[in-house]
This record gives C-alpha cells, sequence and structure tokens, in this order.
C-alpha cells in the first residue's frame, strides 16, 4: 500500500480494497477506516461531538459505533446489501450509542462499496469527504 487517503467515492473504494488486500496479506488484526474530519465542514456529516466516525474490519466483520439514526440508516443501507448482516449490537451504559458489527462475508471489492455507503449514507457525509487508512 503506497496511499493512504481518499475523497471520492471512486477513490475511496480502490483505497478500501487496496487496504482489505494488505491487511489480509499481513495477517493484521484489523483496518480502520477513519473519517477526516477536515472534509466536514459547515455542519456536514454526524454530529461532531460525537467524535470522529471510524470504520473497522478484521475476520469479515465490519465494526462502527452509531447513534440511534444512524442504526436506522445502516439498517436501510443493509437492504441494499443483502450478504451482509448484522451480527451483534452492543450497547454500552456508559457509552452513548451502539457499536454495530455486520458480517462481511463478500470480496474486497463489495465490502469496500458497503463502507462507502456507510460514510455516506449512514454517517451522512459529502460525497468528497477524505477518509484515512489509519490501521492496516
Amino acid at each position: 500500500m503506497t496511499r493512504f487517503s481518499a475523497e471520492t467515492p471512486r477513490e475511496r473504494v480502490r483505497l478500501i480494497v487496496d487496504a482489505i488486500t494488505a491487511h489480509r496479506e499481513r495477517a493484521s488484526p484489523y483496518l480502520t477506516i477513519e473519517i477526516d474530519e477536515t472534509s466536514l465542514e459547515d455542519g456536514a456529516g454526524p454530529d461532531p461531538d460525537l467524535g470522529v466516525p471510524w470504520i473497522q474490519f478484521a475476520d469479515g466483520t465490519i465494526s462502527l459505533d452509531c447513534t440511534d439514526d444512524e442504526l436506522e440508516r445502516l439498517k436501510g443501507l443493509l437492504a441494499e446489501f443483502p450478504a451482509f448482516k448484522i451480527e451483534e449490537l452492543i450497547r454500552p451504559e456508559e457509552a452513548e450509542g451502539t457499536n454495530a458489527r455486520v458480517s462481511a462475508k463478500a470480496d474486497p471489492n463489495r465490502i469496500a462499496q458497503f463502507c462507502d455507503g456507510v460514510i455516506q449514507e449512514v454517517f451522512d457525509c459529502p460525497e468528497d469527504t477524505i477518509i484515512w487508512i489509519a490501521a492496516v
């Protein structure tokens, strides 16, 4: 992997595919995708008080923290990806929101498309949102 950020849907999908490939080749514990908060200016995207959104992928599972509204949008996105299913919802008492774990038994391209859908539809980020591969 030689690049770590992308800002268009097509570039984001390619970057995530490359990150998944590197993650698998290195047998790393997980990979982390973070939203660049500088691309969320003017109130676009998720509530900044809740921190920067992220997505993790490991062992065929996508994990993300979401608000109740984001969880409903995630369920809507899953309708477009029938091979993906919510495995577990964790609602810690000491934290706001829910950690959703989604089974993603698919090829890297389809997983990347789903992750980009999470960025745009679930987290409600603009189309030109920049992502970073923060860990592979």
